[in-house]
């Protein structure tokens, strides 16, 4: 058999990837795929098999967010913390964030907390916070904290993927793809009695 001139495998490949993008950006998934370095498939993670203590990790934490100010995140102690793994090129994640700035802003006197971790560059976390008003911290990721989303249970490493922490540091729930406000609210007050 032949193989297709490269030319047209590029087109191929061009419409197959405006196509996954559109369904995405369609609503069509809840999640962005990030692309792999390894010929592994991306597998999806057995959630319930994560350690609630491996939420202590993000507590050891200690990132800048757009305008270089560095944030330690062992201030999330004593808090319900919803620690969201987010991109601004991440059709999901665009849609997703407008409903946490609300549900933070119900949620932000009764010591609960918000930090978004961004794999993206700082002047385009910068331009995604002021356009959509995020009223919590949008810190800046280096890729290495995908390893730390993969130890938490998303070995796929998509986004987006929040991980809600008791005042503990104990994992006690982690989401794979959006996250809608009435399932955030119903987890957070879940975690208030």
């Amino acid at each position: 058999m032949k193989s297709l001139p490269k030319p047209l495998l590029y087109v191929l490949v061009a419409i197959v990837a405006a196509a996954a993008g559109y369904w995405t950006s369609r609503g069509g998934g809840g999640v962005y795929l990030m692309p792999r370095l390894d010929s592994k498939a991306a597998a999806e993670g057995d959630t319930n098999a994560v350690a609630p203590e491996a939420g202590l990790q993000v507590h050891a934490l200690r990132l800048p967010d757009a305008n270089g100010q560095f944030h330690d995140l062992k201030t999330l102690k004593g808090k319900i913390a919803v620690v969201n793994f987010w991109a601004t090129w991440c059709p999901p994640c665009r849609r997703e964030i407008p409903e946490f700035v609300e549900t933070y802003e119900q949620f932000k006197d009764q010591n609960v907390a918000f930090v978004g971790l961004s794999l993206d560059m700082p002047d385009k976390v910068a331009d995604f916070r002021d356009e959509y008003r995020v009223n919590y911290p949008l810190l800046i990721a280096p890729p290495e904290i995908l390893q730390l989303a993969a130890r938490l249970g998303n070995p796929s490493q998509a986004l987006p993927f929040t991980v809600i922490l008791d005042g503990e540091g104990m994992i006690r729930e982690i989401r794979l793809g959006t996250l809608s406000k009435a399932e955030l609210e119903g987890k957070i007050r879940a975690l208030m009695l």
